[in-house]
């Protein structure tokens, strides 16, 4: 079963139109109980699945649960780290069900509530069904959903946890996958040095990360094109020009479209000094291959992004433009214990 394939089946499973990409057909409202930094926008959320700590904290339990996988061997958790930004470490792409590998690099879940679609192809618009894909992939956790809830009904202390998130201890497919989104949604990162200093802190950055932010702000430096805003990214899809014929269809997948071939989603860059290898396949071990990649322009390809030409960059502003990402870690997000496995 490939990714394009579990993709129909969780729109299936959980009854939702299969037109990929569509918008959320029960609306959206604003998440005021959630609380956000004052510099970061509302937090949108479905209307049939509201914020509440309880089920946050119900989510949190389900996130580090190896329930999950078939052969109990590995958790939602198990790829997405918190010391590593809820990415898989050092690891180029995650170890599932088995042993099974797959063919994409697990992407960050820092800031994930502001995503307007998930996978690097974008193949689910919301984080109610990309929860379910990786439960069903055989690659990944290959279970079961029926399976998966009679699992999880033996656990007592699930029954206090779905009492609390869901006013009744019934447990469904439906109230996994959006308490699971729930608790995602709380996975918020806002406390790097950049944005210590951007709020008035002068010394939180290093002089070398300063003249990096004004590169990469700049025509100079031109990522900010694409890697926009306070979360650093521009919610779509481009070809970087990472390889001549690409193998990894990417976005065109999804859309099957030809113009999309070999189009990836723009990942965010909070905290990602923390979160190698990079790019979808992992290719890149270190942030200086990644900006020298960029530096080059990139390799031709009859879809190459029009952004992507040589940049003429000094080994002095890769160094520093290397800071100014160093600069997007936050320390307190990758610790916080609010977060961390409850078991």
């Amino acid at each position: 079963m490939n990714r394009l394939q579990v993709h129909f089946l969780v729109f299936a499973l959980l009854g939702i139109a299969t037109t990929i990409g569509c918008g959320d057909a029960t609306g959206t409202i604003e998440l005021p109980l959630l609380e956000t930094p004052k510099d970061f926008p509302a937090i949108i959320t479905p209307k049939d699945n509201p914020y509440s700590p309880e089920k946050a904290e119900l989510g949190r339990y389900l996130f580090y649960d190896t329930r999950f996988s078939a052969d109990y061997s590995v958790s939602c958790a198990s790829c997405h780290q918190q010391q590593h930004a809820f990415s898989d470490g050092f690891n180029r792409v995650s170890k599932g069900f088995a042993g099974r590998t797959g063919t994409r690099n697990a992407m960050a879940l820092t800031n994930i509530a502001y995503n307007t679609s998930f996978f690097w192809d974008g193949g689910v618009p919301t984080l109610e069904q990309q929860a379910i894909a990786p439960i069903i992939h055989p690659d990944e956790m290959n279970m079961n959903t029926d399976t998966l809830v009679a699992r999880l009904q033996t656990e007592p202390r699930y029954r206090e946890l779905f009492r609390n998130a869901w006013n009744n201890e019934e447990i469904t497919l439906e109230r996994i996958t959006k308490s699971l989104a729930t608790f995602q949604r709380t996975l918020i990162s806002s406390n790097a040095p950049y944005d210590r200093w951007r709020r008035g802190q002068t010394s939180a950055m290093t002089a070398s990360a300063v003249r990096g932010n004004n590169l990469f702000f700049g025509e100079e430096g031109d990522c900010f094109h694409c890697h926009v805003s306070f979360n650093f990214t521009d919610n779509t899809f481009h070809n970087n020009g990472i390889d001549s014929v690409s193998v990894d269809e990417g976005r065109a997948r999804v859309t099957n479209l030809g113009r999309d071939n070999g189009s990836f989603r723009t990942p965010t860059l909070r905290n990602i000094a923390v979160t190698p290898p990079y790019m979808h396949d992992g290719r890149f071990q270190t942030l200086e291959e990644v900006v020298r990649h960029y530096n080059s322009g990139g390799k031709l390809h009859p879809n190459r992004d029009p952004l992507m030409r040589p940049l003429g960059l000094s080994d002095q502003d890769i160094t520093d433009i290397v800071a100014f990402l160093n600069a997007l870690t936050d320390s307190v997000f990758i610790s916080n214990p609010a977060f961390r496995n409850p078991w």
